[in-house]
Protein backbone atom coordinates (compact mmCIF):
# COMPACT_ATOMS: atom_id res chain seq x y z
CA UNK A 1 0.00 0.00 0.00
CA UNK A 2 1.22 3.39 -0.64
CA UNK A 3 1.45 5.95 1.93
CA UNK A 4 0.34 9.34 1.92
CA UNK A 5 2.70 12.05 0.59
CA UNK A 6 2.77 13.65 4.06
CA UNK A 7 3.50 10.50 5.79
CA UNK A 8 6.23 9.39 3.46
CA UNK A 9 7.67 12.73 4.11
CA UNK A 10 7.49 12.18 7.50
CA UNK A 11 9.26 9.47 7.62
CA UNK A 12 11.66 10.29 5.35
CA UNK A 13 13.09 13.04 7.10
CA UNK A 14 12.98 11.34 10.42
CA UNK A 15 15.01 8.47 8.61
CA UNK A 16 17.24 11.24 7.76
CA UNK A 17 17.71 13.29 10.66
CA UNK A 18 17.96 10.49 13.03
CA UNK A 19 21.23 9.76 11.10
CA UNK A 20 22.44 12.91 11.47
CA UNK A 21 22.05 12.44 15.15
CA UNK A 22 23.75 9.16 15.07
CA UNK A 23 26.67 11.14 13.40
CA UNK A 24 26.60 13.09 16.25
CA UNK A 25 24.85 16.25 14.60
CA UNK A 26 22.55 18.12 16.35
CA UNK A 27 19.62 19.31 14.66
CA UNK A 28 20.59 22.90 16.11
CA UNK A 29 23.64 21.95 14.70
CA UNK A 30 22.70 21.66 11.14
CA UNK A 31 23.67 23.93 8.19
CA UNK A 32 21.46 25.58 5.84
CA UNK A 33 22.85 23.72 3.16
CA UNK A 34 22.52 20.24 5.03
CA UNK A 35 18.89 20.96 6.03
CA UNK A 36 18.35 21.48 1.73
CA UNK A 37 20.08 18.09 1.46
CA UNK A 38 17.68 16.62 3.55
CA UNK A 39 14.33 18.54 2.44
CA UNK A 40 15.90 17.78 -1.42
CA UNK A 41 16.04 14.01 -0.30
CA UNK A 42 12.35 13.73 0.96
CA UNK A 43 11.07 15.84 -2.21
CA UNK A 44 12.76 13.10 -4.27
CA UNK A 45 11.58 10.08 -2.55
CA UNK A 46 8.03 11.64 -1.89
CA UNK A 47 8.02 11.65 -5.78
CA UNK A 48 9.11 7.72 -6.27
CA UNK A 49 6.53 6.91 -3.64
CA UNK A 50 3.71 8.79 -5.45
CA UNK A 51 1.19 6.98 -7.14
CA UNK A 52 1.83 6.41 -11.56
CA UNK A 53 -0.50 8.40 -12.62
CA UNK A 54 -2.59 6.44 -16.24
CA UNK A 55 -0.49 8.50 -18.31
CA UNK A 56 2.85 7.90 -17.12
CA UNK A 57 1.68 4.49 -16.98
CA UNK A 58 0.93 5.07 -20.72
CA UNK A 59 4.11 6.08 -21.46
CA UNK A 60 6.05 4.05 -19.63
CA UNK A 61 4.64 0.55 -20.96
CA UNK A 62 5.19 2.17 -25.08
CA UNK A 63 8.79 2.19 -24.10
CA UNK A 64 8.78 -1.16 -22.35
CA UNK A 65 7.23 -2.31 -25.55
CA UNK A 66 9.76 -0.63 -27.64
CA UNK A 67 12.45 -2.57 -25.76
CA UNK A 68 10.75 -5.60 -26.06
CA UNK A 69 10.08 -5.23 -29.89
CA UNK A 70 14.42 -4.24 -30.32
CA UNK A 71 14.81 -7.78 -28.73
CA UNK A 72 12.37 -9.64 -30.42
CA UNK A 73 10.89 -8.00 -33.66
CA UNK A 74 7.07 -7.45 -34.67
CA UNK A 75 5.90 -10.69 -36.83
CA UNK A 76 4.55 -9.05 -39.94
CA UNK A 77 1.28 -10.54 -40.15
CA UNK A 78 -1.46 -7.88 -41.00
CA UNK A 79 -4.66 -10.60 -41.05
CA UNK A 80 -2.89 -12.49 -37.63
CA UNK A 81 -2.28 -8.89 -35.99
CA UNK A 82 -5.92 -8.01 -36.72
CA UNK A 83 -7.73 -10.89 -35.51
CA UNK A 84 -5.56 -10.71 -32.30
CA UNK A 85 -6.68 -7.57 -31.54
CA UNK A 86 -10.13 -8.33 -32.16
CA UNK A 87 -9.65 -11.65 -29.72
CA UNK A 88 -8.13 -8.85 -27.17
CA UNK A 89 -10.43 -5.68 -27.46
CA UNK A 90 -13.16 -8.01 -27.19
CA UNK A 91 -11.43 -9.19 -24.06
CA UNK A 92 -10.69 -6.16 -22.76
CA UNK A 93 -14.66 -5.14 -22.67
CA UNK A 94 -15.74 -7.57 -20.32
CA UNK A 95 -12.95 -6.02 -18.12
CA UNK A 96 -13.21 -4.18 -14.93
CA UNK A 97 -11.54 -1.85 -16.95
CA UNK A 98 -12.30 -1.47 -20.83
CA UNK A 99 -10.48 1.38 -21.58
CA UNK A 100 -7.06 2.65 -20.64
CA UNK A 101 -5.15 6.16 -21.36
CA UNK A 102 -3.98 4.93 -24.68
CA UNK A 103 -5.97 1.93 -25.62
CA UNK A 104 -5.43 -1.82 -25.72
CA UNK A 105 -2.92 -3.01 -28.16
CA UNK A 106 -1.95 -6.39 -29.01
CA UNK A 107 1.08 -8.18 -31.76
CA UNK A 108 2.76 -10.86 -32.15
CA UNK A 109 6.65 -10.99 -31.28
CA UNK A 110 8.73 -13.01 -34.33
CA UNK A 111 10.48 -15.36 -31.99
CA UNK A 112 9.56 -19.36 -31.47
CA UNK A 113 10.03 -18.99 -28.03
CA UNK A 114 6.53 -19.53 -26.21
CA UNK A 115 5.90 -16.06 -24.28
CA UNK A 116 3.95 -13.36 -23.52
CA UNK A 117 4.46 -10.00 -22.37
CA UNK A 118 1.95 -7.40 -20.29
CA UNK A 119 3.54 -3.93 -20.84
CA UNK A 120 2.42 -1.30 -18.40
CA UNK A 121 -0.80 1.20 -20.10
CA UNK A 122 -2.65 -1.59 -22.43
CA UNK A 123 0.13 -3.12 -24.75
CA UNK A 124 0.11 -6.87 -24.50
CA UNK A 125 3.08 -8.92 -26.74
CA UNK A 126 2.85 -12.77 -27.73
CA UNK A 127 5.26 -14.47 -29.77
CA UNK A 128 4.48 -15.96 -32.60
CA UNK A 129 5.78 -19.61 -30.70
CA UNK A 130 2.85 -18.78 -28.34
CA UNK A 131 0.65 -18.20 -30.99
CA UNK A 132 1.41 -21.58 -32.69
CA UNK A 133 0.92 -23.41 -29.49
CA UNK A 134 -2.56 -22.77 -28.85
CA UNK A 135 -4.80 -25.25 -30.04
CA UNK A 136 -7.94 -22.84 -30.47
CA UNK A 137 -9.45 -19.51 -30.29
CA UNK A 138 -10.33 -19.80 -26.44
CA UNK A 139 -6.94 -20.80 -25.55
CA UNK A 140 -5.36 -17.77 -27.46
CA UNK A 141 -7.96 -15.83 -25.56
CA UNK A 142 -6.97 -17.64 -22.27
CA UNK A 143 -3.49 -16.00 -22.64
CA UNK A 144 -4.40 -13.00 -23.82
CA UNK A 145 -6.62 -12.53 -20.55
CA UNK A 146 -4.06 -13.83 -18.61
CA UNK A 147 -1.64 -11.06 -19.45
CA UNK A 148 -4.65 -8.06 -19.27
CA UNK A 149 -4.89 -9.41 -15.89
CA UNK A 150 -1.88 -7.88 -14.94
CA UNK A 151 -2.48 -4.83 -16.68
CA UNK A 152 -5.70 -4.48 -15.35
CA UNK A 153 -3.44 -5.44 -11.65
CA UNK A 154 -1.16 -2.45 -12.64
CA UNK A 155 1.68 -5.12 -11.78
CA UNK A 156 4.18 -3.81 -14.10
CA UNK A 157 3.88 -0.13 -12.20
CA UNK A 158 4.19 -2.52 -9.12
CA UNK A 159 7.16 -3.31 -10.16
CA UNK A 160 8.49 -0.07 -10.57
CA UNK A 161 7.71 1.09 -7.20
CA UNK A 162 8.83 -1.47 -5.03
CA UNK A 163 12.23 -1.73 -6.75
CA UNK A 164 12.41 2.00 -6.63
CA UNK A 165 11.31 2.30 -2.87
CA UNK A 166 13.87 -0.68 -1.56
CA UNK A 167 16.73 0.82 -3.54
CA UNK A 168 15.79 4.13 -2.01
CA UNK A 169 15.63 2.79 1.57
CA UNK A 170 19.02 1.26 0.90
CA UNK A 171 20.80 4.51 0.00
CA UNK A 172 19.43 6.04 3.11
CA UNK A 173 20.57 3.79 5.38
CA UNK A 174 23.84 3.69 4.34
CA UNK A 175 24.51 7.33 3.93
CA UNK A 176 22.08 8.48 6.62
CA UNK A 177 25.12 8.37 9.40
CA UNK A 178 26.92 10.74 7.56
CA UNK A 179 26.31 14.17 5.24
CA UNK A 180 24.02 13.24 2.26
CA UNK A 181 26.23 14.52 -0.28
CA UNK A 182 25.25 15.54 -4.10
CA UNK A 183 26.32 12.37 -5.36
CA UNK A 184 23.72 10.61 -3.00
CA UNK A 185 21.08 12.82 -3.85
CA UNK A 186 21.83 11.95 -7.89
CA UNK A 187 21.66 8.62 -7.08
CA UNK A 188 17.93 8.90 -5.20
CA UNK A 189 16.69 11.18 -8.35
CA UNK A 190 18.50 8.77 -11.17
CA UNK A 191 16.30 5.63 -9.45
CA UNK A 192 13.20 7.35 -10.85
CA UNK A 193 14.46 7.39 -14.42
CA UNK A 194 15.01 3.53 -14.19
CA UNK A 195 11.56 2.33 -14.41
CA UNK A 196 11.72 0.69 -17.68
CA UNK A 197 14.45 -1.13 -16.61
CA UNK A 198 12.51 -2.84 -13.54
CA UNK A 199 9.45 -3.84 -15.67
CA UNK A 200 11.69 -5.22 -18.47
CA UNK A 201 13.75 -7.25 -15.94
CA UNK A 202 10.55 -8.51 -14.66
CA UNK A 203 8.88 -9.60 -17.55
CA UNK A 204 11.89 -11.20 -19.20
CA UNK A 205 13.92 -12.42 -16.57
CA UNK A 206 12.12 -12.72 -13.13
CA UNK A 207 8.15 -13.06 -13.84
CA UNK A 208 5.74 -11.98 -11.40
CA UNK A 209 5.29 -13.47 -8.05
CA UNK A 210 2.90 -16.34 -7.54
CA UNK A 211 0.65 -14.16 -5.84
CA UNK A 212 0.31 -11.66 -8.55
CA UNK A 213 -0.16 -14.79 -11.47
CA UNK A 214 -3.01 -16.59 -9.30
CA UNK A 215 -4.82 -13.31 -9.38
CA UNK A 216 -4.04 -13.02 -13.16
CA UNK A 217 -5.38 -16.73 -13.92
CA UNK A 218 -8.25 -15.91 -11.79
CA UNK A 219 -9.20 -12.89 -13.45
CA UNK A 220 -9.03 -14.74 -16.80
CA UNK A 221 -11.21 -17.05 -15.71
CA UNK A 222 -13.98 -14.60 -15.30
CA UNK A 223 -12.85 -12.55 -18.39
CA UNK A 224 -13.11 -15.27 -20.70
CA UNK A 225 -16.54 -16.29 -19.07
CA UNK A 226 -18.15 -12.88 -19.46
CA UNK A 227 -16.83 -12.31 -23.12
CA UNK A 228 -18.71 -16.00 -24.16
CA UNK A 229 -15.39 -17.79 -24.38
CA UNK A 230 -14.31 -21.42 -22.99
CA UNK A 231 -12.53 -20.74 -19.71
CA UNK A 232 -11.63 -24.20 -19.99
CA UNK A 233 -9.43 -23.52 -22.40
CA UNK A 234 -7.10 -21.75 -19.70
CA UNK A 235 -7.15 -25.06 -18.32
CA UNK A 236 -6.71 -26.93 -21.73
CA UNK A 237 -3.43 -24.84 -22.39
CA UNK A 238 -1.96 -24.86 -18.60
CA UNK A 239 -2.23 -29.07 -19.16
CA UNK A 240 -0.32 -29.12 -22.33
CA UNK A 241 2.04 -26.30 -21.13
CA UNK A 242 2.71 -28.51 -18.10
CA UNK A 243 3.69 -31.69 -20.58
CA UNK A 244 5.74 -28.91 -22.76
CA UNK A 245 7.45 -27.87 -19.22
CA UNK A 246 8.82 -31.63 -18.72
CA UNK A 247 12.04 -30.94 -21.05
CA UNK A 248 12.30 -27.18 -21.18
CA UNK A 249 12.37 -24.06 -18.77
CA UNK A 250 12.63 -21.17 -21.17
CA UNK A 251 10.33 -19.05 -22.16
CA UNK A 252 7.17 -18.52 -19.98
CA UNK A 253 8.17 -21.92 -18.18
CA UNK A 254 10.94 -19.79 -16.66
CA UNK A 255 9.03 -16.53 -15.77
CA UNK A 256 5.78 -18.10 -14.43
CA UNK A 257 4.74 -20.19 -11.34
CA UNK A 258 4.82 -24.06 -11.88
CA UNK A 259 1.75 -25.00 -14.48
CA UNK A 260 1.19 -27.88 -11.71
CA UNK A 261 1.02 -25.37 -8.99
CA UNK A 262 -1.32 -22.30 -11.69
CA UNK A 263 -3.71 -25.15 -12.72
CA UNK A 264 -4.33 -26.44 -9.20
CA UNK A 265 -5.29 -22.35 -8.44
CA UNK A 266 -7.41 -22.53 -11.73
CA UNK A 267 -9.10 -25.36 -10.63
CA UNK A 268 -9.41 -24.49 -6.81
CA UNK A 269 -11.13 -20.96 -7.94
CA UNK A 270 -13.25 -23.05 -10.03
CA UNK A 271 -14.01 -23.08 -13.94
CA UNK A 272 -17.63 -21.32 -15.20
CA UNK A 273 -19.91 -23.16 -17.48
CA UNK A 274 -19.19 -21.90 -20.80
CA UNK A 275 -21.28 -20.95 -23.67
CA UNK A 276 -20.77 -23.59 -26.23
CA UNK A 277 -22.81 -21.39 -28.82
CA UNK A 278 -20.09 -19.52 -30.53
CA UNK A 279 -17.51 -22.51 -30.63
CA UNK A 280 -18.17 -23.51 -34.47
CA UNK A 281 -17.73 -19.62 -35.73
CA UNK A 282 -14.57 -19.39 -33.59
CA UNK A 283 -13.33 -22.36 -34.95
CA UNK A 284 -13.62 -21.75 -38.34
CA UNK A 285 -12.22 -18.23 -37.64
CA UNK A 286 -9.09 -19.14 -35.92
CA UNK A 287 -8.16 -22.02 -38.60
CA UNK A 288 -8.69 -19.38 -41.49
CA UNK A 289 -5.89 -16.79 -39.45
CA UNK A 290 -3.46 -18.96 -37.58
CA UNK A 291 -0.69 -19.87 -39.26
Amino acid sequence: MTLPLPSIARRMAFLLLAGFSLAGCRLEDLTPQQIGMIASSVQTIGKAARPVSDEEEYYIGRAVAARLTATYPLYRNKRLTEYLNLVGQTLALHTEQPATFGGYHFAVLDTPEINAFACPGGTVLITRGMVASVKNEDELAAVLAHELGHVIHRDGVAAIQSSRWSQALLIIGSQAAREFSSKETAQLVSLFQGSIDDVVKTLVVNGYGREQEKNADRAALGYLAAAGYDPQGLVGYLERLQEAGRGSKGGILATHPGTDERLANVREAGVPAADRAGVPRRSKRFAETVP
